[in-house]
């Protein structure tokens, strides 16, 4: 059983439902419970989402209040006239990118029809609950609750389970296989695919930003993923205990212990390139089992270097991680 819960998005339409019949009341506007129905179609997710449904739903129902006045003063009151605008106006809504407001403006062709006559009273009066409806919908949309919280959040959870990755990585190298689930992998995709969704609505809050630092930094971590999952297969071929195993998990083990820590990218990749250097000035194999245990090394160390370079090309600003 889901735990009952009121979100500030509850909150804010049930308070502006509540503002919007008030004043339509108040100025004895017929139809004045439209206004809340206005209001509640009005609130969105985001600030920006929030503009451009007011937008359209503004444009529609002045159209909408103008057409139906056209098609009911030529045909007549008649539900065949209702039908008739609806043929017309939909296209006309998806002409003009404006097919938000479609059931809007029915609200308000509803109250054409119903009053029976076209007067300058009812377009008044049609305009003042669109105004009140649509007005106090985007006056509870300025505030949005901050979504740093939660960012930090996902940010955090995605750099444990990379680091669980790396560590169990390293301990393939130096164990063998200890029956590692994998479960971190499915389970970073979950989150980096909720994180950049929350980042981007992030992004629609504020009109004078049109990037989130943390959208480029949650796209830098998935790039990062591609590359260990690319990395497993290639740690699971390797069944020989050579030196240069113990060397590259090592190496994992440093990067996985800094996760968290300073810029230190761009030092892992000079401290990788030191050890590749190691390698080289090394023994030459000794079989084929250990020539392509140290092969699968190489490749294992490109996948590293790999990993360490999409760290180095991010400038989302989040400089405190690496």
């Amino acid at each position: 059983m889901k735990k009952f819960k009121i979100g500030y998005r509850t909150a804010k339409t049930a308070l502006g439902v509540t503002l919007a019949i008030f004043i339509a009341q108040f100025f004895e506007l017929e139809f004045f419970t439209s206004a809340g129905i206005l209001t509640i179609l009005c609130i969105q997710a985001t600030k920006m989402k929030s503009i451009i449904s007011a937008k359209s739903r503004f444009i529609a129902c002045t159209l909408s209040l103008l057409v139906s006045g056209l098609i009911f003063e030529i045909i007549g009151y008649h539900p065949v006239a209702i039908g008739l605008f609806l043929l017309l106006f939909i296209p006309i809504t998806v002409m003009f990118k404006i097919t938000e407001g479609i059931v809007t403006s029915t609200v308000i062709l509803l109250h054409v029809y119903s009053t029976g006559h076209y007067s300058v009273s009812l377009i008044w009066n049609e305009l003042a609950i669109i105004t009140i409806g649509i007005g106090i919908a985007l006056i509870m949309n300025l505030y949005m609750p901050s979504m740093e919280n939660e960012l930090k959040g996902y940010q955090e959870k995605i750099e444990r389970n990379y680091n669980k990755i790396l560590l169990e990585l390293a301990a393939y190298l130096r164990h063998g296989d200890r029956g590692w689930s994998g479960e971190e992998i499915p389970e970073s995709v979950n989150l980096l695919n909720k994180a950049k969704s929350l980042a981007f609505r992030d992004v629609e809050n504020h009109f004078k930003r049109n990037e989130n630092s943390y959208y480029h930094y949650f796209k830098m971590r998935e790039r990062q993923l591609d590359v260990l999952e690319r990395m497993i297969p290639i740690v699971s071929t390797i069944k020989m205990d050579v030196e240069q195993a113990d060397m590259v998990a090592d190496f994992i083990e440093e990067v996985a212990e800094s996760i968290h820590a300073g810029n230190t990218a761009i030092i892992h990749i000079n401290n990788l390139r030191k050890l590749t250097e190691e390698f080289q000035a090394m023994p030459l194999p000794q079989g084929r089992t250990e020539f392509e245990t140290r092969a699968s090394l190489r490749h294992l160390v490109k996948e590293l270097e790999q990993y360490l370079i999409i760290k180095c090309d991010f400038k989302g600003g989040l400089k405190q991680y690496a």
